[in-house]
């Protein structure tokens, strides 16, 4: 016997036998989970733009089919080396904004469907980085990050457009090496440094403007350096390190409010790594082992099925060794 509606938590997932589709109750009504990829121009793309393997960092800008498996190839190369960037996306736009090597309030965009061509977007209101980015299918959004202390500031563009950034409102703390994921209507921001690390979880209403408010928490005391994507419905974080790296990734359910829970485990501990994420799967790509003053930089790529919880397992390499970047889809869950 099925629960009445007003006892169904937000979040149920089920599958629907008369229409043999997956679904999740978003406190009002049953939803349709979309778990295809789209024909987007040769299928879902996954792009990393940027990072570090240390002195220095890179230009890099590759490319995978996140439906297949194998080494990613070459896109192209950003104008001038870009670490701790932001990205953020819709179907057709991939944008990396701000960085370190050295500080930058500028942004690029590269169009998914071509290779090679990298243009001018605009700027941020300032020179920043170590800020993650977000997206719907309209609105690019970066929020928090640090020069010499950290932002509190969430700004957003229009992908479609180009422009600088304008101002949307403020995190509840200021922080900076925080992870995001989004819905087509939500913006969850996880974890990060503030006055120390943190384990708390926000959220923002992307079409509107208006102050980030509390989600949730991580399970454990806190992280930082860790990255995250998303289908429609279920935000992934994984990797960083409350002090030393982590191999840990954890699920929320973006519609709801809550603390995130076990998924399960990335195939090697590591701090830094960048995800991509198509409406099935989730793609972590590259990182380091974080041990000082001499870390480890990987080309490790790994994936997981997003709506399933379990181990990650290999998908292929980046064409370069690296962490401290950022990466973008024409896929993810925002669209």
């Amino acid at each position: 016997m099925s629960l009445p509606p007003s006892e169904i938590p937000s979040g149920v997932m089920r599958f629907n036998s008369d229409s043999q589709k997956l679904e999740y109750w978003d406190g009002s009504q049953w939803v349709q989970v979309h778990t295809f990829s789209p024909n987007l121009d040769g299928g879902a793309r996954g792009v990393w733009g940027g990072g570090s393997n240390a002195p220095g960092a890179v230009t890099t800008i590759d490319y995978i089919n996140i439906s297949s498996g194998g080494t990613a190839q070459p896109f192209g190369d950003l104008p001038t080396a870009r670490r701790g960037n932001a990205a953020f996306s819709s179907s057709t736009r991939g944008v990396f904004a701000g960085g370190y090597n050295p500080n930058t309030n500028e942004m690029k965009y590269i169009t998914f469907s071509s290779t090679g061509t990298v243009q001018t977007f605009g700027t941020l209101s300032g020179n920043r980085g170590i800020m993650p980015g977000l997206s719907n299918s309209t609105r690019g959004m970066v929020a928090g990050g640090y020069v010499s202390s950290n932002f509190d500031i969430i700004e957003y563009v229009t992908i479609a457009s180009t422009g600088d950034m304008v101002d949307f409102d403020d995190l509840i703390t200021a922080k900076r090496a925080a992870a995001t994921c989004a819905s087509p209507t939500r913006g969850v921001i996880v974890g990060g440094v503030e006055a120390s690390i943190v384990n708390t979880i926000e959220f923002i209403t992307i079409s509107t403007l208006g102050k980030a408010q509390d989600f949730g928490d991580l399970p454990e005391v806190g992280r930082f350096d860790s990255n995250g994507c998303s289908n429609a419905t279920r935000g992934l974080v994984g990797g960083g390190h409350p002090g030393t790296a982590t191999n840990r990734i954890e699920y929320l359910t973006i519609a709801t409010t809550g603390n995130a829970q076990n998924f399960g485990d990335l195939s090697q501990a590591r701090i830094q790594c960048s995800p991509v994420s198509s409406p099935t799967r989730g793609v972590f790509g590259g990182g380091e082992n974080g041990v000082s003053p001499s870390p480890s930089f990987y080309t490790t790529v790994d994936y997981v099925t997003i709506l399933t919880e379990g181990n990650a397992v290999d998908f292929g390499n980046l064409t370069v060794a690296r962490s401290f970047f950022n990466s973008c889809s024409n896929a993810h869950g925002g669209l």
